[in-house]
């Protein structure tokens, strides 16, 4: 009876487990964000996956999504966030604030 049970709680978490995460591919050029805006679904764990393309560094920062990242140049990074409420998330590079701004939308 125990190995059945374990065999039943296996067979639930399963379609769990297997659920894929949401990658949202965002770029760094010329110290802006493409895209800018990142539309996002409500109550989701999403996986941003951020490519810098410049030859210098950025931070990718959002006090609202409580996450900072150094992205050195020429490389990647991923960054998951949520779930999320409804609403608008600012974020911004820290070492370009001027240009590199951004904003995940959360619908």
């Amino acid at each position: 009876m125990f190995k059945f049970k374990f065999l039943l709680i296996g067979l639930f978490l399963t379609p769990i487990l297997w659920a894929k995460t949401p990658v949202i591919e965002i770029r760094i050029s010329n110290h802006l964000f493409y895209p800018s805006l990142i539309p996002v679904p409500a109550n989701t764990k999403v996986k941003l996956l951020i490519s810098n393309e410049d030859a210098t560094s950025e931070e990718f920062e959002s006090y609202e999504l409580n996450r900072e990242k150094v992205i050195m140049g020429n490389q990647k990074a991923i960054i998951f966030i949520g779930p999320l409420a409804a609403g608008e998330y600012p974020f911004f590079g820290e070492f370009y604030p001027q240009t590199a701004q951004g904003k995940v939308i959360v619908k």
